[in-house]
């Protein structure tokens, strides 16, 4: 069943979780519910749906594949039901809604915009936020660097912040938005390019009883050679300015190593302490990090972070260590571990240019592949809202006699899958390698971290709240000695 309906939207992100719902529909086998953008169109093709000649990006394209008519029936049912509840406005049914983001803004008197409108769209609907008076959270990815720095200096030139692009994850006041943990108030504020990295150290922070006063997502390319830090020098004094925060930390994956000692620079000259946690090689990774804030807001380090084992251990077949990611940093963290130990990593986001994966995303030895990638969510929903694609993958690796074990993240949280180890579950009790996951969540997360942990663990997979203690669990388990190199 194949339909156009004209005139209809919803963000991405939303439209992401609608599609889920619909294919998790009984009887229903695949579905996508998605702006008709050219890239969509494509992805409705491959997926073998029979399109419309006449459907234009202004379009909502409904496909679904079902058993029967009644598969589709129910489909559809869900469907209605899905877009009814997100379509009352916060004024109720009869307010009718605003047509631009600047209309929308102005009718609110808000000060922050969330924008998550597919990649080619975000730069137009960014500025109009700015321009209208608002900071913005870029959520949206696939946004070229070019117009990445456009809105950071309208931002600056506006004393406004630019968030993003491709910025999963920010805490404001308490209110989490994109993908975001629920967290407890406290004194530690969270500048971070890196969504994941945020949530893995506010967990842990969490889980030692320490909260955050906000988390300012900056972008994974901010502190980048093009873009200069330009938002996380802007967000550092917010942060600075902010009585509630007593001290600062700044999150990234590997960044330039001249834009890395800029805001050192700067962070020095502030009133609030600011930690660093840089990762990449010979750098503390983000569980030492976060035992470092513990110390420093006299707080202490719990004994033993969260971890859960299963009965029993698999035994190892091969020598290779395989990580499928829906993290980008979870898989820089791991990789910068594992290759200090066991040599080098394959990854299509490599530590060094040389350790590239070809295109076809396959190598022998350890690899690790980061699904979150701009090049794989391409007309796809985030790995942390549907991970059918890295449970194809996962199928793949145990398959292969060289396989020791398979590192995974599973991210809890506001906007991720509402229960992740349900899906992952029967593929990790099939696997006859040992599986390892790190498990990046709060005791107060929708999707109970406890209930997540133990679904996991039955399956067999040795769970661990720190995503540094799992990647030296998984060397451990290949025996770094024996297989160094």
């Amino acid at each position: 069943h194949v339909e156009l309906r004209r005139g209809s939207y919803r963000d991405s992100v939303r439209l992401m979780q609608i599609s889920r719902a619909v294919t998790d529909t009984p009887g229903v086998s695949a579905a996508l519910v998605a702006m008709a953008t050219p890239l969509n169109l494509d992805l409705a093709d491959n997926m073998g749906f029979r399109l419309p000649p006449d459907a234009t990006p202004n379009d909502m394209l409904v496909a679904v594949a079902a058993v029967d008519d009644e598969g589709v029936r129910a489909a559809l049912a869900r469907l209605d039901a899905e877009m009814t509840a997100a379509a009352v406005p916060a004024g109720g049914a009869s307010e009718v809604a605003p047509r631009t983001v600047g209309s929308a803004v102005r009718r609110l008197g808000a000060n922050l915009t969330l924008v998550s409108t597919p990649g080619q769209y975000a730069f137009a609907d960014a500025m109009d936020a700015l321009d209208a008076g608002t900071s913005v959270m870029v959520f949206s990815d696939n946004v070229s660097v070019a117009e990445e720095i456009r809105l950071k200096e309208a931002a600056a030139r506006r004393g406004l912040l630019a968030m993003g692009p491709d910025c999963g994850t920010a805490v404001i006041g308490g209110v989490g938005l994109g993908f975001a943990n629920v967290v407890r108030p406290g004194p530690v504020g969270l500048v971070a390019a890196s969504g994941t990295g945020a949530q893995q150290v506010m967990s842990l922070l969490d889980a030692a009883g320490v909260g955050v006063s906000h988390v300012l997502g900056v972008g994974g390319r901010d502190l980048s050679a093009a873009v200069a830090g330009r938002t996380t020098l802007a967000a550092l004094e917010a942060l600075d300015a902010d009585d509630a925060t007593e001290l600062i930390v700044v999150i990234s994956k590997p960044p330039a190593a001249e834009v890395a000692a800029r805001v050192r620079e700067h962070a020095a000259r502030l009133a609030t302490p600011v930690v660093f946690a840089l990762l990449g090689e010979g750098q503390p990774d983000l569980t030492e990090v976060a035992a470092d804030v513990l110390r420093r807001v006299g707080v202490p380090v719990p004994a033993r972070w969260p971890r859960w084992f299963p009965p029993a251990q698999r035994a190892r077949t091969g020598s290779a260590i395989r990580g499928l990611f829906s993290g980008g940093t979870l898989c820089d963290e791991a990789m910068v571990i594992v290759s200090a130990a066991v040599g080098p990593v394959r990854s299509n986001i490599p530590l060094r240019p040389e350790w590239a994966l070809p295109e076809d995303r396959t190598a022998d030895g350890h690899t690790m592949i980061d699904f979150g990638d701009d090049a794989l969510t391409q007309g796809r929903p985030h790995p942390m809202i549907d991970g059918s694609q890295r449970l194809e993958r996962l199928a793949a690796e145990v398959a292969d006699p060289t396989c020791g074990v398979v590192l995974l993240d599973v991210v809890l949280g506001h906007g991720a899958h509402p229960a992740p180890a349900a899906e992952l579950a029967p593929a990790i009790a099939a696997a006859d390698v040992p599986v390892v996951v790190s498990l990046i969540g709060t005791a107060g997360d929708p999707q109970g971290l406890e209930r997540q942990a133990a679904l996991l663990c039955d399956a067999g997979a040795s769970v661990f709240g720190s995503n540094a203690e799992a990647a030296r669990h998984a060397v451990r388990l290949v025996d770094s000695e024996a297989h160094r190199g």
